[in-house]
């Protein structure tokens, strides 16, 4: 399944078309291998309540001989880090409480002393943000929020355990792909560069937040601003240095380049002709025959094959902040692969036909364009 982006009802309604869950939304898969390829979160409502969907049916599906995989996706990254521009004030609203007002208040108390002392150390900022404008950009839920994607919250601990790339038998699974230009031996690497860049942010924000340079509940760019004045000040300790200066260069980032595996659009993007002369050499490193990603919601919100199967586009806009929702899953069972939608199924690849092909007429039943 691709790309959910806080539509728990969309991720309910074509996990429940494929067979994979109940009517009260428990594992009826069996041994069914589920693989969700990131982007769970951001841009809809209820992230909160897909993600304690997706551990749920992570802790259910062995007790039936099956197995969920969720994978990191950007914008999983972007939650862990506090890259927020993308969460809903009712996202925000799903980790608020009936302290929440006490809560923000209590913060922002703290973000003013925080203020005055660093004015004082490094000239910045000038004075405290007044509390309404404050507030404004902090709604109820958004501390709360903060810790519960922390290294010790409750979200925070198992987005941190989730890979970023899976291969399941012949299949790689990841959110956007890898870039063939990249120098990367395998699977296993890739999810140790993204899990080392993890593990460098979370050292670097627990020695700023012990030595007063941020607080909790800072966003990424208010994390970046506070080095940036850090840096300009002077900052004696060449180690802190290093760390802060390879902080304000995250776009070198493995887990925030264009070209990395959670943000790479190549495979939507290239010619027939590129991924037929890229492709083949790298899944070979692997001993993979086919890439599975999300990332680019595809044309006509259809599950989409290329360059002779061995890539599957499977970001259909699942969300219904996408015009309504167009969910779907990609279903792999010996070697066929087939599209599964609310209203049918459509084969994209199957071996026992002569050649690969692209979806005909009769596949699915026909529906009027635009309709998607």
């Amino acid at each position: 399944v691709g790309d959910v982006h806080g539509d728990a009802e969309g991720l309910t309604g074509i996990l429940q078309r494929a067979g994979v869950i109940d009517a009260n939304r428990h594992w009826s898969g069996g041994r069914t291998v589920f693989v969700q390829v990131g982007d769970l979160l951001d841009r809809g409502d209820q992230g909160r309540e897909v993600l304690d969907l997706m551990m749920a049916l992570e802790k259910e599906a062995p007790k039936s001989g099956g197995r969920v995989i969720a994978l990191l996706g950007n914008h999983e990254f972007m939650n862990l880090v506090g890259d927020l521009r993308y969460v809903t004030p009712a996202g925000f609203a799903e980790f608020s409480g009936g302290d929440s007002a006490k809560t923000r208040s209590k913060a922002y108390k703290r973000y003013r002393a925080w203020a005055k002392q660093r004015a004082k150390e490094v000239g910045y900022p000038p004075e405290p943000e007044p509390e309404e404008k404050w507030n404004a950009r902090h709604p109820l839920g958004f501390v709360e929020q903060r810790k519960q994607f922390s290294a010790k919250g409750k979200y925070g601990r198992w987005l941190r355990q989730r890979p970023a790339v899976a291969q399941v038998g012949d299949v790689i699974f990841l959110h956007g792909g890898i870039d063939p230009a990249l120098d990367v031996t395998g699977v296993g690497e890739l999810n140790q560069r993204v899990q080392a860049e993890v593990r460098k942010f979370d050292e670097l924000w627990s020695d700023l937040e012990t030595r007063g340079i941020i607080l909790p509940f800072f966003t990424f760019p208010e994390m970046l601003e506070s080095a940036a004045v850090e840096l300009k000040a002077g900052v004696s300790d060449p180690q802190l240095r290093a760390r802060l200066e390879d902080l304000v260069g995250y776009s070198r980032w493995y887990s925030y380049r264009d070209d990395g595996p959670l943000w790479f659009r190549g495979y939507s993007q290239w010619t027939e002709e590129e991924g037929m002369a890229r492709l083949p050499a790298m899944l070979a490193r692997s001993g993979a025959r086919h890439l599975v990603v999300g990332h680019t919601p595809q044309p006509e919100y259809r599950i989409r094959q290329r360059f002779g199967g061995q890539v599957f586009l499977i970001d259909t806009a699942i969300s219904r902040v996408y015009g309504g929702g167009h969910p779907s899953a990609l279903e792999i069972e010996s070697g066929r692969f087939t599209a599964i939608y609310p209203d049918g199924r459509r084969t994209l690849l199957d071996p026992s036909l002569p050649q690969s092909r692209e979806p005909r007429p009769g596949d699915i039943p026909s529906k009027p364009a635009g309709n998607d």
